[in-house]
């Protein structure tokens, strides 16, 4: 049987989870006899991997607000291309961390630059793709950051872990009023323990994907 392919992206601001969501959702598809791909953005392919570390690691020189929007869709447009597509053809179940409604909460919300500007980038880098389902893992943004910083420890922080609290609140809610726009959504108490969050996931997924998305429509 040729199953279709599904895309999932899982978004949220620093410290939310999504590298634990993202293995608990790979295990409920894998359960159901699903192949699946798990990637992430910026990144996913050697050349968008190369833009990721222009985006996240400081330099002497400032990146301007639109450069970075610029360097985020030609990562996101090489991604696509070269891995989501192919993916999506072959069957698989792709699962991202991140995809353009990060755009649309960390430039558009965070940094408040034009939003038809990023929809028009987004049309042209998207490709006709667009996500099945988007989890959002919604937490407070101190438990978030307490989050973050003890998941780095010593580690130095990178470009947009160093920004301020006032940054952050804007991203969140910039992503739940993209959450309340579309019921491509799902919104996951992430400040809740682990195991409520998989709980919550595993909900959404069964609903959503009956069998694995055997007879998703």
């Amino acid at each position: 049987m040729n199953l279709p392919g599904i895309f999932i992206t899982i978004e949220g601001v620093e410290g939310a989870g999504k590298s634990t969501a993202i293995a608990g959702v790979a295990e409920w598809f894998g359960a159901h006899g699903r192949e699946v791909d798990c990637t992430r953005e910026p990144g996913g392919t050697p050349i968008a991997e190369a833009i990721r570390q222009l985006l996240l690691n400081p330099v002497e020189e400032d990146l301007v607000p639109l450069t970075e929007l610029m360097l985020m869709f030609a990562a996101r447009a090489q991604h696509v291309a070269g891995r989501i597509k192919p993916g999506l053809a072959a069957g698989k179940v792709v699962i991202s961390d991140r995809f353009t409604d990060s755009s649309r909460a960390y430039q558009g919300a965070g940094r408040g630059l034009d939003r038809s500007l990023i929809e028009t980038l987004a049309q042209a880098a998207e490709q006709g793709v667009s996500p099945d389902l988007t989890l959002l893992l919604d937490l407070p943004v101190d438990i978030g950051m307490k989050r973050a910083a003890a998941r780095r420890g010593a580690c130095a922080h990178d470009r947009f872990e160093r920004e301020r609290h006032d940054f952050f609140e804007r991203v969140r809610a910039g992503f739940l009023e993209l959450a309340r726009q579309s019921s491509r959504f799902a919104l996951i108490d992430a400040a809740a323990p682990i195991v409520d969050v998989q709980t919550q996931i595993q909900t959404v997924l069964a609903a959503r994907f009956p069998q694995g998305g055997v007879n998703c429509g």
